[in-house]
């Protein structure tokens, strides 16, 4: 294996929106780093980028938001950042920028940025593949390259000759293919002999809003099937944890919920079935190998606009990775609490169907597990090399 180490300062631009992006940010500034030591690192990014020096130029809650009429209402404040980002760094250029997720933001951001003359990097990518695929136009003007974590995504782009690096989820590195329950939930003071489940509405604020209280209604429903079950409620951040305490002290008072801070995987890996939200932490509770429910309420109008350019049949992760349904998914008037209740309930007490789940998402796991941070920092090494970004002095060893 080459390693290549520069002694002089690289400068990364990297934008990260949301909580998923924080996640890859981080791992991926960690690896960079033992490429570029002397690295320096500005952009928008959460408290795991920050720890990897990353300098917040604007708080990433600032662009979490989801849903087209949810966006509106933001669009003039969106814009105006986006703007602003982009006239810093034509001002003061980066060596290379990254845009994580986030794809209406970044990507216009990438257009701006390489029309200038700036290298652009995309990690993760829309769902091009599924709805809108006449973006591919878009994503080879503004991005270099583009960083799938899905194997069928990278197949699309090569077929639009868009340059390309399939690197896995860095999730699949980190979480162990065997979870393990006991510990999990011994750390959360759980009797052993409990049953668990988990709910996660989501990480945005318009998530929470249309999901918690249906949740928390489902827990009831269930709480009356069977008095001895645990529910755990992950909130994302400090701001969800306050509307969900609240939520919770207004109208469920008397429902036993254990409100957590930031502890969403343990809460995952300690539960027997999860009732989650449609996005990336589908695919953390595939990983744990949880039976899930997946549910999603959106603005009418965002979802009437949405479910007419949709061409894929699944809208999770684990359903689309396995190309079947393995999992309900239960979106706009069919998440409701009776029709939650009802698959919760089989995803505790069917034996089988829970036993042929951890099979499958074994598979998966191992499919994703590619060591996901290095191979993504390598591709974009490989991008600067082959842009003429190579400082001269990149010292070269053999490791």
């Amino acid at each position: 294996m080459v390693k290549l180490v520069n002694s002089q300062r690289v400068k990364i631009a990297i934008v990260a929106g949301e909580a998923s992006g924080d996640i890859l940010g981080a791992g991926l500034l960690q690896a960079l780093k033992s490429h570029f030591p002397s690295m320096d690192v500005e952009g928008i990014g959460g408290d795991l980028m920050l720890a990897q020096g990353l300098h917040s130029l604007y708080p990433m809650e600032r662009l979490s938001v989801m849903g087209l009429t949810e966006v509106l209402g933001r669009l003039p404040e969106l814009l105006k950042l986006r703007k602003r980002l982009a006239e810093h760094w034509k001002q003061n250029p980066p060596d290379v920028f990254i845009g994580i997720d986030a794809p209406d933001f970044t990507l216009g951001l990438e257009e701006q940025l390489k029309a200038a003359g700036i290298a652009t990097v995309h990690y993760v990518s829309p769902s091009v593949w599924a709805w809108r695929k006449k973006r591919i136009f878009k994503i080879k003007r503004s991005t270099d390259l583009m960083l799938t974590l899905l194997p069928f995504e990278a197949a699309f782009y090569e077929e639009h000759q868009q340059r390309v690096a399939f690197v896995g989820h860095p999730l699949a590195d980190d979480i162990p293919l065997v979870p393990d329950v006991q510990t999990a939930k011994s750390q959360l003071n759980i009797a052993s002999s409990k049953r668990v489940v988990a709910l996660l509405p989501g990480s945005r604020k318009s998530e929470v809003s249309q999901l918690a209280r249906v949740f928390l209604q489902t827990a009831q429903a269930l709480h009356k099937h069977d008095p001895d079950l645990v529910f755990l409620l992950p909130a994302a951040n400090q701001k969800r944890y306050q509307e969900l305490k609240t939520l919770i002290a207004e109208e469920f008072a008397e429902l036993d919920v254990q409100l957590l801070l930031k502890q969403s995987q343990i809460a995952m890996e300690a539960s027997d079935a999860i009732l989650i939200a449609s996005g990336t932490a589908t695919l953390e509770a595939m990983l744990y190998k949880k039976p899930m429910v997946v549910a999603y309420r959106m603005s009418s109008l965002t979802y009437c606009i949405l479910s007419r350019m949709i061409t894929s049949q699944w809208v999770s992760l684990p359903n689309l990775l396995a190309q079947q349904t393995l999992i309900p998914e239960l979106l706009q008037q069919k998440a409701t609490p009776a029709l939650m209740t009802e698959a919760l309930l089989n995803a505790l007490d069917n034996t089988g169907y829970r036993e042929s789940l951890v099979d499958r998402f074994t598979e998966i796991h191992l499919r994703l597990r590619q060591g996901a941070s290095e191979k993504a920092a390598d591709a974009v090494l490989s991008l600067m090399h082959d842009k003429g970004l190579m400082p001269a002095d990149l010292e070269v060893h053999n490791v």
